[in-house]
């Protein structure tokens, strides 16, 4: 128990410079393979990013730095990218790249962008905060749906009726 408890913290305090807090109801980790298993309840938070899920599974280097995150089971998440762009939404599946701040996911996406009317729907949605950039794909019976907010000018209607 020692060990894990040990664990969690030094993989807490290692990510960086900006704290990234774990709960969840249970803990297993191994230091040999470098993966850590939370489950039940998990609730991860950096800054102003979340990600919830059943289960995550954090795989780290040999420097015991994250190398990527695997969330399964109830996701939803909140997530800003470098450009102050908020997004939140549900998935299956969510993996999330450290080194390349990109999230991705999987299975029944709803991803809609906060304060704007932008909404994706699909099998797989890729989301580079970095860039911000987001791609999406439908499964193979259904499209991916992209949702907008277009404002109505009624003076331009006109002119275009002339």
């Amino acid at each position: 128990m020692k060990y894990k408890l040990l664990s969690i913290l030094f993989l807490v305090s290692t990510l960086s410079s900006n704290e990234l807090q774990i709960k969840a109801n249970n803990f297993n980790g191994d230091e040999n393979t470098g993966i850590s298993v939370f489950t039940g309840n998990v609730k991860i938070k950096k800054l102003n990013d979340e990600l919830n899920a059943s289960k995550v599974t954090v795989y780290t280097n040999k420097q015991k730095e994250p190398t990527k995150f695997v969330a399964v089971g109830n996701v939803s998440f909140y997530i800003q990218t470098k450009e102050k762009t908020i997004y939140e939404g549900v998935s299956k599946k969510a993996i999330y790249i450290p080194a390349t701040k990109e999230y991705h996911f999987f299975k029944d996406v709803h991803l809609k962008q906060v304060g704007d009317k932008k909404e994706i729907i699909g099998d797989e949605v890729l989301l580079k905060t970095i860039e911000g950039k987001a791609y999406a794909k439908g499964a193979e019976s259904e499209p991916v749906i992209m949702i907008f907010n277009i404002a109505d000018d009624k003076n331009t209607s006109k002119e275009q009726q002339k």
